[in-house]
């Protein structure tokens, strides 16, 4: 496939997106957020569900957390648009609970047929919820600021910035991974 095509396949499946009635999570939503960025130098980032901001304006990372991300993602030279960011359940659950187990499984066809179009050099993950669901990883507290291998991907595992809201102690741990993230990205 070209990459004109792959922008067409990515614009007609953000419309998928935005009209989806698999599971009761479109029943409260907003807009869906399919996501947002560009391709350039070939990083995905993936949360695990839209918060309230997002679903307000349809799309990703824009709220207090989003801010954080874009603020360090700016400070390291990650330029928003070389990056396509995302989430593994496009639409908010209510009272931005978690989403369940059923609601990310009817869900991730629409991030694997992301991960597909796009073909990321990098896949970077941001939590427990999203690490845990993606690789299967018990906590990523081990593999944080690392590159873990699987399915002939490669995947940077990172604290959601949310956490760092909540937990202070861990936003220079965050900020040191996406300056690493950057590094990585910068010089390939």
């Amino acid at each position: 496939m070209n990459f004109d095509n792959n922008i067409d396949l990515m614009n007609s499946l953000a419309n998928d997106i935005k009209t989806c009635k698999l599971c009761q999570l479109s029943n409260f939503r907003k807009n869906a957020v399919p996501g947002e960025g560009g391709f350039k130098k070939k990083l995905m980032i993936i949360g695990e569900a839209p918060g309230y901001y997002e679903d307000q304006v349809g799309r990703p990372f824009i709220g207090a957390a989003g801010k954080i991300l874009r603020n360090i993602l700016k400070k390291y030279y990650i330029n928003e648009d070389d990056v396509f960011i995302t989430n593994i359940v496009k639409c908010r659950p209510p009272n931005n609970r978690q989403p369940k187990k059923e609601e990310k499984d009817l869900c991730i066809r629409y991030l694997e047929t992301q991960i597909e179009l796009l073909q990321p050099r990098l896949i970077c993950i941001l939590g427990n919820i999203a690490s845990s669901y993606i690789l299967g990883l018990k906590s990523l507290t081990g593999e944080r600021g690392k590159i873990i291998q699987k399915r002939n991907k490669n995947y940077f595992i990172t604290y959601h910035p949310a956490a760092t809201i909540y937990n202070r102690e861990l936003f220079s741990t965050f900020e040191n991974d996406i300056k690493k993230l950057g590094e990585i990205i910068n010089n390939n």
